[in-house]
């Protein structure tokens, strides 16, 4: 996060530190300044005490941003570790955010198919309902997550710049694949972990509101839970070596992959992928197909539920039939896992107001 921390300062952050907390010999500092050291000082671990002969260096080999003189003239330098933090809450929090409402609402307008409307199972209000669950979430999430972002940029993960310094050539290729295969596997057991019937109401439950998610559900989370399931992606930089720039592609991939797997649209009828037919299941049935990239470790577990064929037939996936008989399963299911059903459904609410009106 080093990269990112270091566009962040040289465009937003500089400028608003020295206006905010401006240093009483700015002007000396301004003078001083030698171009050496990193701009986010990643490897170094000292203290949050500003240093008027602190120095910059660019946090990657790809591409150096020079700052202006405003780096120079805040009491918080961009060594300062209360300033990391803060910077790096601000990024996860409004980054995600800007990340969350671009792709989900692409998503939501151009692939996401708006018959589910008339689902029995969705939810009165439900799009608003689920940005509402996501925006109360994401800055706590975001305070959650910042001290892994914090130990990276401080040096203590084992990120790398230049494609050179990887443990050998191959690496650079293998990283992904092993990057999958660790967060695909921790999340299975964390995800059914939170099913089980101790967790599952007071942590899971929120994001199980969402029988036939929009995208829009993909962040709407408890922010423990939501949490709780990013760890394996924060933990993996600080157990193997992963490039810098890759590291940055594949948090963007996540997001990507979190919204497509909560967008409808059946496309990867897959034995191998978890795709959107998969984790509908999951929503749907509840105790199925935990996995996040693969159903490699449902497999294995026991708790893979390969999708209906109708699903990946526009003809079936939205027929009346089909429906009834997914809406039958879910209250069978829901009452096992649940108890009564809280939810108020579109169907049930408009039923209501008709009897309401005849009455």
């Amino acid at each position: 996060m080093d990269i990112v921390l270091e566009v962040f300062d040289t465009y937003v952050a500089d400028y608003c530190y020295a206006k905010a907390l401006p240093s009483s010999g700015a002007s000396i500092f301004t003078q001083s300044v030698k171009h050496v050291a990193s701009s986010t000082f990643s490897s170094l671990r000292e203290g949050a005490t500003p240093s008027p002969d602190y120095s910059y260096r660019s946090s990657t080999s790809f591409f150096s941003l020079e700052p202006s003189q405003y780096a120079y003239q805040s009491a918080w330098p961009r060594d300062s570790i209360y300033r990391q933090a803060l910077s790096l809450y601000i990024i996860t929090w409004l980054f995600g955010l800007v990340l969350y409402f671009i792709c989900a609402t692409a998503s939501y307008y151009f692939i996401f198919d708006h018959a589910t409307f008339t689902h029995p199972k969705y939810l009165k209000n439900q799009v608003r309902l689920e940005i509402e669950q996501t925006m109360a979430s994401m800055p706590i999430m975001s305070i959650l997550t910042t001290p892994f972002f914090l130990a990276e940029v401080r040096g203590y993960a084992k990120l790398y710049d230049s494609p050179s310094s990887a443990p050998f050539a191959q690496y650079n290729y293998l990283q992904f694949p092993l990057f999958i295969l660790f967060t695909d596997f921790c999340i299975y057991w964390i995800h059914r972990t939170l099913h089980h019937p101790m967790i599952y109401k007071r942590l899971h439950k929120p994001h199980h509101k969402w029988i036939m998610p929009t995208p829009f559900a993909s962040h709407a989370f408890h922010p423990v839970d939501g949490f709780t399931q990013s760890l394996p992606y924060h933990i993996y930089p600080f157990l193997f070596p992963l490039q810098k720039l890759a590291y940055i592609a594949l948090f963007i991939f996540i997001n990507f992959w979190t919204i497509f797997i909560h967008d409808g649209e059946y496309v990867a009828n897959s034995p191998v992928l978890n795709g959107a037919a998969c984790h509908s299941m999951h929503h749907l049935y509840f105790n199925y197909n935990y996995g996040q990239f693969t159903t490699l470790w449902d497999r294995l577990g026991g708790s893979y539920r390969k999708p209906n064929d109708e699903l990946f037939q526009r003809e079936t996936k939205m027929g009346k039939e089909e429906w009834e008989r997914q809406a039958r399963e879910m209250e069978r299911i829901v009452k096992q896992v649940e108890g009564d059903d809280e939810r108020t459904y579109v169907e049930e609410d408009e039923m209501t107001l008709l009897q309401k009106k005849t009455l």
